[in-house]
């Protein structure tokens, strides 16, 4: 291999030419994705609007052209790659090797960097293509501004019981699940059947599927006739059903996050006279409820997905509005409605709980 010579405080120092290019075949993977892209994108944003119907054809020609724009400017990336490989080209005729490798470096970042933003606008160009399927049969199912429109101000008041469903049953879980979770750890001889008893209760209904248990608990307890229980109505029925379901999830959370505190920490409060259960109160829960934030807001997020499956027992709730628009019309952008209300309200908890998982990673690494 060819070898450069450099000197350093009167030290010989052999400098390694540089490796092996690979920045051609980045700009040219590059260059192929983004003309496809072009392609691709120009050929829908052309043929598309001709046959796209009422208020979508505006929006759909603005949509898909910026599209194009937006494909268009990624090519200057490529412009970019190339401009970094004329300058590897002049530095390894002057024998830079450090400039040579730094050049082509970013010449291959280029090419590759212009290839993947590629991929999100062909991406939305197969969408458009997936709504204009069947002559817009698709658009016109499931993405009806004007159904979409009239359905919303029903489907909005029906998601407000989602929401009450949801924070009700958020805080008796967060009860109920440390209670099964200290259950579970309950130590010595004679807390064994105590574990059994919680280990039984985790064990079934994670197995059980969440629609079973809100089914035997909406329409079981009222046909059993069973006190008090058979009086609770569809709201509360469905949120015992989640606490119960999701109980057994978040005690396993607790459960984790009291095992994960350092034994020493028990081990210093018995030591200064506090007993088990002020140790666990004082000393060990604080210290695993902050540790369990993360993964209980996780489960907390699939608490709030999983109210929709709340309509199979009567609860008038936003996924039930949406059905009785679909089934009066036969048309489903009502149910498109829920779903982007459930998009806009998960996604940001979604990122919230990714910069707190972050955050704890940070943290763990400093120390």
């Amino acid at each position: 291999m060819k070898q450069d010579t450099l000197t350093r405080s009167g030290q010989e120092i052999r400098a390694v030419s540089p490796r092996r290019d690979t920045s051609g075949s980045a700009i040219l993977v590059g260059t192929l994705v983004w003309l496809f892209t072009v392609v691709f994108t120009g050929w829908t944003a052309l043929g598309l609007p001709e046959i796209a119907s009422g208020g979508w054809r505006i929006l759909t020609a603005t949509a898909l052209w910026l599209v194009v724009a937006l494909a268009l400017v990624t090519g200057l990336l490529l412009l970019r790659g190339l401009r970094y490989r004329t300058e590897a080209s002049r530095a390894q005729a002057a024998g830079d090797v450090p400039a040579v490798r730094a050049a082509r470096s970013r010449a291959t970042h280029s090419g590759w960097l212009a290839a993947g933003w590629s991929l999100p606008l062909i991406t939305v160009a197969v969408f458009a293509q997936f709504l204009a399927a069947n002559d817009h049969a698709v658009q016109s199912t499931f993405f009806d501004v004007q159904f979409m429109a009239r359905s919303f101000q029903d489907i909005l008041i029906g998601f407000w019981v989602n929401v009450r469903i949801a924070v009700v049953s958020e805080i008796l879980i967060l009860v109920w699940a440390l209670l099964i979770a200290l259950a579970k750890l309950t130590p010595g001889a004679g807390g064994r059947p105590i574990r059994w008893i919680a280990t039984t209760y985790i064990d079934i209904f994670r197995a059980v599927p969440s629609v079973v248990v809100i089914y035997l608990i909406g329409f079981g307890l009222p046909l059993a006739k069973v006190p008090f229980l058979s009086d609770l109505g569809p709201f509360w029925s469905a949120v015992l059903a989640l606490t119960l379901i999701y109980g057994a999830y978040v005690a396993e959370v607790y459960r984790s996050g009291i095992e994960s505190v350092h034994w020493s920490q028990v081990a210093a409060s018995r030591s200064l006279g506090l007993s088990y259960g002020k140790t666990m109160r004082f000393v060990v829960i604080p210290q695993a409820v902050r540790r369990v934030m993360p993964p209980l807001l996780n489960d907390f997020i699939g608490l709030q997905k999983d109210t929709a499956l709340v309509t199979i027992i009567g609860t008038v709730e936003a996924f039930t509005q949406a059905k009785i628009y679909a089934g009066n019309y036969f048309n489903l952008s009502s149910v498109t409605v829920v779903a982007i209300i459930f998009i806009i309200i998960t996604i940001p908890q979604t990122r919230f709980v990714d910069r707190l998982i972050e955050r704890d990673s940070r943290a763990k690494t400093r120390s």
